[in-house]
């Protein structure tokens, strides 16, 4: 996601001529309310209009089937998600449960502790500083911690970006580490935010002083992310590489792309989770939520996202392996480079998201 930023009322179900028992019909009104309110905003805002009504279409087509009747917790967002991947996979949607959602005999969710922002900064070599970033929150006191790194380490002759276990965020931290790394003014990446969303104030990204609003496609408000060097050009010749898994995902790929395409970073690991769309989070009722993806960030040499296919590595090497590879690049003593490695492995993992298994 890019912000937590962040309807329709409940479907009363047709009386039949036999009374269901009450819990069944308190469950079959939340099911079929959440999965409508879902597909309702899908239609609404969905980047893509035409494929955000065939996924509210195939929902409605599951509701009237009856197939989430009494379905609740892990379940229910495993047949929703399932139904929506069959129209077509998108890297962000997926129905949050509610905390303590599953029935006894039903598998919890994996859940983990929350992200810590910011890992490990400091120096992992003489001239080589290392951070790892879990996630870029809208958050202050993170944007200000990431800002000091910088300037901390600004007599690096390298600096490593652990975003092997990112899962995404906004652009606060990333606008305060860019400008150290580029001699001139330079174009990132663009952000099309689907016209009618940005229209109601409902965008994202809507007034963010790095972003410049251009010509773009119908339908699309699109937005270039551009970087303005600061006063000091002590980083701008450093070796920058970043550190890539199947864990590293959305605005993480953004930073990615930008490091990639403009040539500044060295993209090392695995490709990128495939998770490009941008949007905000809906509450759905009952504890129950949903991302809503409403933009795209792209590549504005190409025109192309990383929506499914990620973003290739620079180096390709197994994700646990990147450090090590960019330390013995780095001129590292084989050995000190592993016992470093190992010393700044992530705790969280380093694949892409699994999907819900069927039900």
């Amino acid at each position: 996601m890019i912000r937590s930023l962040q309807l329709l009322p409940a479907i009363l179900l047709a009386a039949s001529t036999v009374a269901a028992p009450p819990a069944v019909a308190a469950d079959e009104v939340a099911a079929n309310s959440v999965a409508e309110k879902y597909a309702a905003l899908l239609e609404r805002d969905y980047v893509y209009p035409e494929t955000g009504k065939r996924y509210a279409a195939a929902i409605r087509a599951a509701i009237a089937s009856g197939r989430y009747t009494m379905l609740t917790g892990e379940a229910l967002g495993a047949a929703i998600d399932a139904d929506v991947a069959a129209v077509a996979p998108d890297g962000h949607l997926r129905v949050r449960i509610p905390e303590g959602a599953a029935k006894p005999g039903e598998a919890a969710p994996t859940r983990y502790p929350p992200r810590v922002p910011i890992e490990q900064p400091g120096w992992i070599a003489p001239g080589i500083a290392f951070v790892r970033f879990n996630i870029f929150p809208d958050d202050a006191a993170v944007t200000a911690a990431a800002e000091k790194f910088m300037a901390d380490h600004a007599d690096a002759k390298a600096i490593i970006f652990d975003i092997r276990t990112h899962g995404g965020g906004g652009l606060d931290q990333m606008d305060v580490i860019f400008p150290w790394l580029f001699a001139e003014p330079t174009r990132l990446v663009t952000m099309a935010t689907r016209a009618s969303v940005d229209a109601e104030g409902g965008s994202p990204i809507d007034g963010i002083a790095s972003l410049r609003t251009v010509k773009g496609d119908a339908g699309m408000v699109a937005r270039e992310h551009w970087v303005t060097p600061n006063a000091d050009p002590r980083l701008r010749d450093a070796k920058i590489y970043v550190l890539t898994s199947g864990g590293t995902a959305s605005a993480a790929e953004h930073f990615s792309l930008a490091m990639k395409h403009t040539g500044r970073g060295t993209l090392v690991g695995a490709p990128t989770a495939g998770a490009n769309h941008f949007g905000r989070g809906e509450e759905l009722g009952g504890g129950y939520g949903a991302f809503i993806p409403v933009g795209r960030t792209y590549d504005p040499a190409t025109g192309k996202d990383w929506e499914g296919d990620g973003i290739a590595p620079d180096i390709a090497v197994a994700p646990a392996e990147a450090l090590l590879r960019v330390l013995t690049d780095l001129g590292i003593e084989p050995d000190e480079a592993e016992r470093l490695s190992e010393a700044h492995m992530p705790s969280r993992p380093m694949e892409r998201r699994k999907p819900r298994p069927a039900r």
